[in-house]
């Protein structure tokens, strides 16, 4: 997998008449976001430009299998009770879009200037309401869902300051060990599961 900012965009049809190709295509200038990755072109179909919300500007991640997918990158709080005995852990059920109902670990995207830290700070206030202090990273999760890659960062979190009320999301529950298994998790928060398993 390679991460990538989109300096351009513009049309590739050159030879498109020779060729009899009839899919309208765009051809993508990308830069590479590390030393690793060199800059590179790439086409794709103007559809899936569309479909992907692949625009200028945007990072896009170039998959194994060379797969283009826009990238969001997130943060999510594992958030924990202090108590040592019967350890639960918070989750909520999305409400809104593609997986509604949908289980997950609360969080959001990481603004322009944030760390992962200060973005999660910010989504725990703006969803539920109340301040929390994040602690150490479980982990980074990467998982291509079919129309864009998702690189999520998970931390352990307490709550500190107020109580958690729902503004977005349609359910809630605290969760035991024996109880992550009971709730429909969506695919990439899935991934987190075994680790968090095994911390406790």
């Amino acid at each position: 997998m390679r991460i990538y900012t989109v300096q351009s965009i513009s049309e590739a049809d050159y030879g498109c008449e020779e060729t009899g190709r009839k899919t309208p295509m765009a051809l993508l200038k990308l830069i590479g976001c590390s030393e690793n990755t060199e800059d590179r072109y790439a086409e794709v179909s103007e559809a899936d430009l569309e479909h992907y919300g692949i625009a200028e500007g945007k990072k896009v991640c170039i998959t194994d299998s060379g797969k283009i997918l826009k990238y969001v990158r997130v943060v999510a709080a594992v958030i924990s009770e202090n108590e040592k005995e019967d350890k639960k852990v918070f989750a909520t059920a999305r409400g809104y879009g593609e997986f509604k109902g949908w289980w997950e670990f609360p969080g959001g995207k990481i603004e322009p200037g944030e760390t992962p830290r200060q973005a999660l700070e910010r989504e725990i206030r703006e969803e539920l309401t109340a301040g929390i202090a994040v602690g150490d990273l479980i982990g980074t999760v990467e998982y291509d869902y079919p129309t864009f890659h998702l690189s999520m960062d998970c931390f352990w979190a307490e709550i500190r300051t107020g109580q958690l009320v729902l503004k977005e999301a349609m359910d809630a529950r605290w969760l035991s060990k024996e109880e992550l298994d009971a709730v429909k998790w969506l695919p990439a928060d899935l991934e987190i599961i075994e680790a968090i398993k095994e911390a406790w």
